[in-house]
């Protein structure tokens, strides 16, 4: 994917969401003015979306911030916020090794490479507004930058006669290179769940994670014509309101 067809889907996605924050102030809604501020944790289910490909599991890490939601708007049944987090999150993929016939080696390599992300979600919400439970759509932007990675293997690896490893389309630049470009971004979505109380708000959400920037060069001399990221994240949230 060109570099104009990435920055013109941020485009795309960040218009929408002006375009559904702007459309609904512009209906006779109830005007809100909360502002919660509060913690997440959970997981982030990664893998690198590589060409030429490369078998992989899921490499799991670590994923948590500050959360930080602004509600602004009641329209009919519907409540609007807006919503972002800052995190340290770990991403990174886990090879699933096999031989070019196929077979499965003992060989292991795994890298993870450590992330600060800020999305910048458009929410919607249903349900109870003070207490009880609401369910959740929200999507937009998210950037990030990488701050580290390390990588683990097995000791000893299986080789050919030149000492190359035996891998499946013979792909093994990826175990030397580094991160060429430490900016990450793309886009984010993800439903949930959000129960109101008088002590504060706690959201169970479901999110995936498009990543549009490779994280090695993609040139026509460079190994990998795509390297990015693809992340499942399940998380815990816990926000208190500041403002109401």
């Amino acid at each position: 994917m060109s570099r104009m067809k990435k920055i013109l889907i941020l485009f795309i996605i960040v218009n929408c969401q002006l375009s559904i924050v702007n459309h609904v102030r512009a209906q006779i809604g109830e005007q809100r003015n909360v502002l919660s501020l509060g913690a997440n944790a959970g997981v982030a289910l990664n893998s690198v979306d590589f060409d030429p490909t490369i078998k992989q599991k899921m490499h799991a890490g670590p994923s948590l911030g500050l959360s930080l939601k602004y509600m602004c708007e009641k329209y009919f049944t519907t409540y609007c916020a807006l919503y972002t987090e800052l995190n340290y999150t770990q991403l990174g993929w886990k090879e699933d090794i096999r031989s070019l016939q196929g077979e499965r080696l003992n060989d292991t390599y795994s890298r993870s490479v450590s992330y600060l992300q800020i999305p910048i979600f458009a929410r919607l919400a249903w349900g109870k507004e003070q207490r009880g439970l609401q369910f959740f759509f929200q999507a937009g932007p998210q950037i990030g930058f990488c701050i580290g990675d390390s990588d683990k293997r097995s000791a000893i690896w299986t080789t050919d006669e030149q000492g190359i490893p035996s891998r499946p389309n013979n792909v093994v630049a990826q175990y030397d290179l580094d991160i060429e470009h430490k900016f990450d971004y793309g886009i984010a979505g993800g439903l949930g769940l959000e129960y109101n109380s008088p002590i504060g708000h706690f959201i169970l959400e479901g999110r995936y994670y498009y990543g549009l920037a490779d994280m090695f060069g993609n040139s026509k001399k460079d190994p990998f014509a795509r390297s990015a990221n693809g992340t499942i994240h399940i998380k815990l949230a816990y926000l208190m309101d500041l403002k109401h």
